[in-house]
C-alpha cells in the first residue's frame, strides 16, 4: 500500500488537533507526517499514533516532499503559503474561507460532489461548517427533485469561534453561578444564557458575510448557479455541533415518507425517527463524530412543493477536520 507524506498547517489548535485524530481514525496511510504552525505555537509537541511529534515553524521549504497539506489557519496564513504549497506539487487541502469562492478551486463535499476534487490546480476548499451540515442534510432530497430555495436559521455552538469562544462561555457561566458580572471580550455581548442572532460582518444587503455563505458555496457544492437562500445565524450558548432549522422548497412535490427515504439512504446522514423515545437530534448526540442528523422532516404548511426539517453535525469534526480528511481519502482510495 502506498504512504504518503502529509502535513498539518495549523496542528496545535481545535481542528488541525482533530485532523490528527481523524487521520489515525480514517487509517490513512501515512509515511511521514510534519505538524506545522506559526512562529508562536511551535516547538511544542502533537500526539499522532501514540507518538509525541515536535510542532515545526511553517516556512515556503516546509512543504518540500509532501504530498498533501492540510490547512487548519485563517485566511491570511492560508494566502501566505499557499504559493509554496502548490509550488511544492503537494495537493492543498484547505479549511479556511480564503479559496471557497475561487471559481479555480474545487469546493467539495465529498459525499456530494466528490469528482470535483480531482478537477484541482493544486488547492482544494472546504465549505464553511453551517453550509456543509446544511447541504449533507439535503443532498438526498436535492436527487429527487431540484432544490429552488432554503430558508434557514442556524444555531452555533461556541466553539465555532474557536477555544476562546468556549473560555468565554465557560467563564461567563462561572461569573453569574457567583453572582458576578460576566465579561464580554469574544461575543458582542453575553452569550451565556443567551442568544446572539448575529455572526460575521454585515454587509450591504444587511445580512453577514456568515448568512451568505450558505447561498454562494451551496451552489458551487450543488452546481445550481441559481440556488436562493435566505440564512440568519445565530449563537447560542452550546459548547460543540451546530443545529440548523431548515425550509426547502422544490421543483417538483416530495412527500414527508419520500424525504425521509431519500435522507435515510444518503451516506453520511442520519435519520432520525425515534432515538431515546424523540424524533430529533440535540447538539450533544452528535458531538465527536461524522454523521449529519435529520430530523422533524414533515411539510411546509406556508408553501407547496415544501420540507421543514432540523438537522445537527459536529462543525469541528464533519464541519471542518473530517470533511477534509474524507477528501484526502478519495486520492488514497483512487
Amino acid at each position: 500500500m502506498k504512504k504518503y507524506n502529509i502535513a498539518v498547517l495549523g496542528a496545535t489548535g481545535a481542528v488541525g488537533r482533530e485532523m490528527l485524530k481523524v487521520l489515525e481514525e480514517y487509517h490513512i496511510p501515512v509515511e511521514k507526517l510534519l505538524p506545522l504552525a506559526s512562529a508562536r505555537s511551535a516547538g511544542g509537541y502533537v500526539k499522532f499514533k501514540g507518538q509525541d511529534i515536535l510542532v515545526e515553524q511553517a516556512s515556503d521549504d516546509s512543504f518540500d516532499g509532501m504530498d498533501f497539506v492540510l490547512g487548519a489557519v485563517k485566511n491570511d496564513m492560508s494566502k501566505r503559503f499557499a504559493p509554496a504549497i502548490k509550488k511544492s506539487g503537494a495537493v492543498y487541502i484547505d479549511n479556511s474561507s480564503a479559496f471557497r469562492m475561487d471559481e479555480n478551486v474545487p469546493l467539495v463535499v465529498p459525499e456530494i460532489n466528490g469528482e470535483d476534487a480531482f478537477k484541482n490546480k493544486g488547492i482544494i476548499a472546504n465549505p464553511n461548517c453551517s453550509s456543509t451540515i446544511t447541504l449533507m442534510a439535503l443532498a438526498g432530497i436535492a436527487k429527487l427533485s431540484p432544490i429552488k430555495s432554503i430558508t434557514a436559521c442556524t444555531y452555533q455552538a461556541v466553539s465555532g469561534a474557536g477555544q476562546a469562544g468556549l473560555t468565554e462561555l465557560e467563564s461567563q457561566l462561572n461569573a453569574i453561578s457567583k453572582g458576578e458580572q460576566a465579561e464580554c471580550k469574544v461575543f458582542p455581548t453575553q452569550i451565556a444564557m443567551n442568544v446572539i442572532p448575529c455572526i460575521g460582518e454585515y454587509l450591504p444587503n444587511l445580512y453577514t458575510d456568515e448568512e451568505m455563505k450558505m447561498q454562494n458555496e451551496g451552489r458551487r457544492v450543488l452546481h445550481d448557479p441559481d440556488l436562493k437562500v435566505c440564512c440568519t445565524c445565530v449563537r447560542v450558548p452550546v459548547m460543540r455541533s451546530h443545529s440548523i432549522s431548515l425550509t426547502v422548497r422544490t421543483e417538483h412535490k416530495i412527500s414527508v415518507e419520500e424525504a425521509k427515504n431519500a435522507v435515510r439512504n444518503f451516506s453520511g446522514v442520519k435519520l432520525i425517527e425515534d432515538y431515546e423515545g424523540r424524533n430529533y437530534p440535540t447538539p450533544l448526540d452528535t458531538e465527536n463524530q461524522d454523521l449529519v442528523w435529520v430530523g422533524r422532516i414533515r411539510e411546509d404548511l406556508t408553501c407547496d412543493n415544501s420540507l421543514a426539517l432540523w438537522c445537527c453535525g459536529d462543525q469541528i469534526r464533519k464541519g471542518a477536520a473530517s470533511n477534509a480528511v474524507q477528501i484526502l481519502k478519495l486520492f488514497t482510495e483512487k
